[in-house]
């Protein structure tokens, strides 16, 4: 139904004021420009919680895109679905020593239940192992009860005391996978495996290309025997980890006492592998591809991929251009998520800027010229580039350059990150780079956590990882000059 005349002026002001707040540039304030593009295409908010964050229905359809296709391929290596309580005995989290001593800074403690003192205090979940192993007693007997391998899609809670939207909040959500295994050969696969899941995700889904390697024993996780993990690049270029993968071989196992009968009838502990991505990936996502303009979406992680935008002038236009619009969109619910902004309240400049402000790949603009010309014009967000083409097999045209989009969104970043890698080999030389430009900085190291310490201590830089598939190469160590077999990566990170 169309406005009355009497409601434009306020309408008018309302679009004035939108398209006045201005992005902050990358340039000027990074962390700003991250928190502004958030806020601009509506993803997230603080909550009343202090540390927490309310993510807002534009955020959650982006994180329920990376749930779908996680997923997926988890269930297509055999994993399933379970869920267990989100509270957790205080004696669990004490039952595997190093584990609490790495969780015990961060954890919420529920004292009081019911209006009464509760007999034990119960952890608010950080993470699941001690809850699940706990269960995993009770359903591994034998050999034929193995492997165990299940994923769990929850919230959990680290008390956290410098949060960022996305990157870091007291509350936020994840999947974590915990499996169950009978033999330490077939614990490390399911590691590695898990680890080449999250490389081909970020590369194939988020258009991010990754390192990925073991961490160092200081950065390894709390009760893991190894920690895998995949590091990416964002544009102000430090490392965002994007995901983590545990061999935590028998310790949990044996913290619970977690046997199993082997083929021979002899009793065995269990090996246990967990592993987990988070909300913080559409941290990653704004932080790999955006720009000034707002947030910029790979098509495949997308949750609206196209918008139809129909223009007219005269009220005697428009259900001429909605039908229009209407027509040529019949069908393609079947093969693409679009949507046809049909709203006659807000002009097609303030149109345009918030659908660019949300990172919808393609923009499809139709005015009645395009329609005496039987043609619409497509607005690519990641380039910007405006293409005018028939409205003849239209569907096809923007299923291709929705995938010519994805591959040049990831070329676009690893071409970035590449040029923003160095290999150095001189202490000076990484203190100076890593402080400006930054980057990612291949160098020797002996394997001294003193020398590990130092990149810390004094540029607030760590080892990012160990790689595993990469040539040995014989070297000195940059901080005191021992002898080294391999580099390993250096980088600033969040």
């Amino acid at each position: 139904m169309h406005l009355p005349a009497r409601l434009k002026p306020l309408t008018e002001k309302k679009e004035q004021d939108t398209m006045a707040k201005e992005i902050t540039t990358r340039a000027a304030d990074y962390s700003q420009w991250y928190l502004d593009v958030v806020a601009a295409a509506d993803l997230a908010e603080h909550a009343a919680v202090k540390g927490c964050m309310v993510i807002k229905p534009t955020g959650y359809a982006i994180w329920e895109m990376i749930q779908g296709h996680l997923d997926k391929m988890f269930k297509a290596t055999g994993h399933v679905n379970a869920y267990f309580p989100l509270f957790i005995p205080e004696s669990f989290m004490k039952k595997e020593a190093e584990h609490v001593e790495g969780f015990a800074p961060e954890c919420a403690v529920v004292t009081h239940g019911g209006g009464k003192k509760l007999d034990e205090p119960l952890v608010v979940r950080p993470t699941s192992e001690t809850i699940i192993w706990s269960a995993y007693k009770n359903w591994i007997q034998s050999y034929r009860d193995l492997p165990i391998l299940i994923n769990q899609w929850a919230n959990v809670v680290r008390w956290e005391m410098r949060t960022r939207l996305f990157l870091r909040t007291t509350e936020f959500l994840w999947q974590e996978g915990h499996t169950a295994h009978a033999t330490a050969e077939e614990a490390e696969e399911e590691t590695l495996k898990i680890l080449d899941v999250y490389r081909r995700f970020a590369e194939e889904y988020m258009a991010a290309p990754v390192f990925y390697g073991v961490k160092t024993e200081s950065q390894r996780f709390a009760g893991a025997l190894r920690t895998y993990c995949i590091e990416a690049m964002m544009q102000d270029r430090k490392a965002l980890q994007a995901g983590t993968s545990h061999n935590l071989g028998q310790n949990f196992a044996r913290a619970f006492d977690v046997t199993f009968q082997n083929e021979q009838g002899k009793l065995e502990l269990v090996y246990a592998t967990s592993w987990g991505v988070s909300t913080r990936l559409i941290g990653a996502l704004i932080m790999t591809h955006s720009d000034d303009k707002g947030l910029v979406l790979p098509p495949r992680l997308a949750p609206i991929k196209a918008v139809l935008v129909p223009i007219w002038k005269e009220d005697s236009e428009r259900e001429m251009m909605l039908a229009k619009a209407r027509a040529l969109t019949s069908g393609w619910e079947e093969s693409i998520s679009f949507k046809i902004d049909d709203r006659d309240q807000y002009r097609p400049g303030y149109k345009f800027n918030e659908w660019e402000k949300k990172g919808v790949p393609l923009r499809i603009e139709m005015g009645p010229k395009d329609v005496e010309a039987n043609q619409v014009v497509l607005v690519r967000r990641d380039t910007g580039e405006k293409i005018a083409v028939p409205q003849e097999n239209l569907l096809a045209r923007i299923e291709a350059l929705l995938e010519e989009m994805q591959h040049n969104l990831f070329v676009r970043a690893r071409a970035f990150r590449d040029a923003n890698t160095f290999h150095v080999d001189r202490y000076a030389e990484l203190a100076e780079q890593i402080e400006k430009p930054g980057g990612f900085f291949w160098v020797h190291w002996c394997g001294s956590p003193d020398c590990e310490a130092r990149f810390q201590e004094e540029h607030k830089a760590t080892i990012r990882l160990v790689p595993i598939d990469e040539e040995k190469e014989e070297g000195a160590c940059i901080v005191c000059g021992g002898r080294s077999g391999q580099r390993v990566l250096v980088a600033k990170s969040y």
